[in-house]
């Protein structure tokens, strides 16, 4: 079954500090290292901040569009991972590992699975 682990953070504000990104990343590196190795995973990629966003609706047949993302919130949506494993059990295993889980959270969410 295929799931998705959405990584939400808090965006960094202010200055970087260089020493804490690299091992962040080293982190990022590892883990998709080992998810990969495991051929679990399908898909990953990180994101831009959210003030790269834009959000569209619909309403009354009138397209709105604003710039940011869809909701003002701490935590932001900042990349995923695709991945096809047994279970939920697996998934949630997997969310567990990532480095995001120590920063901010995974969210776990199924992918449906239309018939042909």
């Amino acid at each position: 079954m295929r799931y998705l682990l959405l990584i939400y953070s808090e965006e960094n504000r202010g200055t970087p500090d260089p020493a804490e990104d690299e091992k962040v990343m080293n982190e990022y590196w590892a883990y998709s290292d080992a998810i990969q190795k495991a051929g679990v995973v399908q898909g990953s990629d990180a994101l831009q901040e959210s003030s790269t966003a834009t959000t569209v609706r619909v309403r009354d047949g009138q397209r709105m569009v604003t710039d940011g993302p869809f909701a003002e919130t701490r935590e932001v949506l900042g990349g995923y991972y695709l991945i096809d494993v047994p279970d939920l059990d697996a998934a949630i295993e997997w969310a567990e590992r990532c480095p995001g889980a120590t920063r901010g959270s995974i969210e776990v969410r199924p992918i449906m699975e239309f018939g042909d």
